[in-house]
């Protein structure tokens, strides 16, 4: 085995329990509440219990097992234990409708599906017709009283497992048509370890909590990264609800999270601050003199002020994340200005990554030693990036996936003879190599006018207000844009309470009152953005976009084309048809 890392992901628990032993791996939710510990040691074995059973079940090394099932920790051994199989791991959302699930499972030729409960399988097995290749349907936590292999074919099929072999086919879960496969090796997985080990630092008495789900890509990049430094992974409970206050007890150092996460504490904390008289003044003058202090540049005179601000809001938010927390990720969307620089006047530093599953996850990540606001950071070690005429972002590395399963066509229009990636995204890289995200290529909205516009550059700045979920522009072939507005149902109500108003939708949206916030977020947003881009109307929906609805994937990307549809008469109204 490698001494800085293990060769491959087949012999990672072997790897990190030879070195970590003792040390806490995993912590979770016991059934009592309180919480539990698994060791490095125990990691391996229940490992090594998973592999076995699997291989007891028949699956080949290369054969495809897919996994239906929420984030836990047995999520972690049945991954383990496939790749220790010397097999290929197929996650599939738990949120995923019949057809999705069905595709997913026939593409890959699934030869097992290992599914978080009862009611999963009944899914499964539901869809048998049309799996033919599909042998065994069976729940996580029943694997390990499966009849076994010996343990020795187990170790040995893990140490047979080369850089080059598949390590996992991951769905993406594409805005338009069916998901596409995306293969990922143990040397794609690997440099991506490479490549985040010096930004992200941690070891032994570190704590990084999980409530990203491990069907997706960054979740498992975390998962790698944490237990190869010996660090200690921290399950959420599965209620999202109990997120915030989960985090005070598990008082992680480490926490990755999609931006609405920051974003909510920033809007709890205004909201208390605006419920006492004059306490929206004093919350802003906190945020001015606490990221002066965070620059190094705080003036002797506000000195006081600052110490009365640590005692009374900086600690107390520092507290609400468990008050340990050293590290904060975040991707997937733009995070807002205004949360970065209340949490940085905090003491916590909210560090934007970018990457796809194409690229395992990872090309470019503001760092400690490298930040730039309103960028994702600086292409990574090994990771090459350019800027296309077009202002594509390509992307060349180790980390590039080697294609689409048992799509050739698809893998050639996205990558090149040299070994570009085309990413679909518009970008720029400054002067200092920073890289910034513009929107998504084939998002172009281009009006009957014939004017160019990127349509999550004005949605960001319209979301940018508290009382707004999401914004979704509408005007390719049109005149002029208009744009669907749903709202935060937590901030409209609080807002409302404290007008003496109704705080329930629809009758919250109805109001006068509330289409004025929309009308002041939207004027905002106006103002930093070209004439042509502007929203010259909109309309507030009294439903939010949803996975369940199909107008959001299950990472939470916009379906456009759906969302179109299924508002298609209010779209028309804005525009008088």
């Amino acid at each position: 085995m490698d001494a800085v890392r293990p060769e491959t992901l087949a012999v990672f628990t072997e790897w990190t329990g030879e070195r970590y032993g003792a040390e806490s791996a995993l912590r979770h939710r016991d059934p009592d509440g309180g919480w539990a510990t698994v060791t490095y040691a125990e990691l391996r074995e229940r490992v090594r219990r998973t592999g076995r059973a699997l291989i007891g079940l028949g699956v080949g090394p290369g054969e495809r097992v897919a996994v239906l099932a929420e984030t836990r920790p047995a999520w972690t051994y049945t991954h383990f234990g496939i790749l220790a199989a010397g097999a290929v791991l197929v996650p599939v959302y738990p949120t995923a409708g019949e057809e999705e699930l069905a595709w997913v499972l026939s593409d890959a030729e699934a030869v097992a599906v290992v599914c978080d409960d009862a009611a999963q399988a009944e899914r499964v097995e539901a869809l048998r017709a049309k799996l033919p290749g599909l042998r065994a349907v069976v729940r996580m936590d029943a694997l390990p009283g499966l009849e076994a292999a010996p343990e020795a074919e187990l170790l040995e099929r893990a140490r047979r497992v080369t850089p080059a072999a598949d390590a996992s086919i991951i769905y993406t879960s594409g805005t338009t048509g069916l998901p596409k496969g995306c293969r990922l090796t143990h040397g794609n997985m690997g440099a991506v370890q490479d490549a985040t080990r010096p930004l992200v630092h941690g070891g032994p008495g570190d704590s990084t909590y999980l409530y990203l789900p491990l069907a997706h890509v960054l979740a498992q990049l975390i998962q790698f990264t944490t237990l190869l430094e010996g660090g200690e992974l921290c399950y959420f409970g599965g209620r999202i609800e109990d997120v915030l206050s989960e985090l005070a007890e598990a008082r992680p150092t480490h926490l990755p999270s999609v931006p609405r996460l920051f974003e909510k504490v920033h809007s709890v904390v205004l909201s208390m601050a605006e419920s006492q008289e004059g306490g929206a003044q004093r919350f802003r003058e906190a945020v001015r003199i606490g990221v002066l202090a965070a620059e190094g540049r705080l003036p002797e005179s506000d000195r006081p002020a600052w110490e009365e601000a640590e005692k009374n809001l900086y600690s107390l938010v520092r507290g609400a994340f468990g008050g340990r927390l050293n590290q904060a990720v975040t991707g997937a969307a733009p995070i807002a200005p205004a949360t970065m620089d209340f949490l940085r006047a905090c003491g916590i530093t909210i560090y934007e990554g970018y990457g796809m599953t194409e690229t395992a996850g990872l090309i470019s990540m503001n760092h400690a030693e490298a930040t730039r606001h309103g960028t994702v950071g600086k292409p990574v070690a090994g990771c090459e990036v350019r800027i296309a005429q077009d202002g594509e972002i390509l992307v060349r590395g180790p980390m590039v996936f080697p294609g689409y399963h048992a799509n050739p066509a698809a893998t050639a229009q996205v990558l090149d003879a040299q070994g570009w990636l085309r990413t679909g995204d518009l970008g720029e890289l400054d002067d200092d190599g920073f890289l910034s995200i513009i929107g998504r290529k084939k998002e172009l909205i281009i009006t009957s006018a014939g004017k160019n516009i990127t349509p999550t550059e004005v949605e960001f700045a319209v979301q940018r207000s508290r009382y707004v979920s999401r914004a979704v522009l509408i005007g390719d072939r049109r005149p002029h844009p208009v744009a669907l507005i749903t709202l935060d149902a937590e901030e409209i109500a609080a807002w409302a309470r404290r007008e003496d108003l109704d705080p329930a939708l629809p009758a919250a949206a109805a109001h006068p009152a509330v289409r004025a916030l929309v009308e002041e977020a939207v004027a905002a947003a106006n103002a930093t953005v070209s004439r042509p881009a502007r929203i010259r109307a909109f309309h507030i929906l009294l439903e939010d976009l949803t996975v369940e609805a199909g107008t959001l994937t299950p990472t939470l990307k916009l379906r456009r084309t759906a969302v179109a549809q299924r508002y298609a008469a209010e779209i028309g109204a804005l525009y008088g048809d």
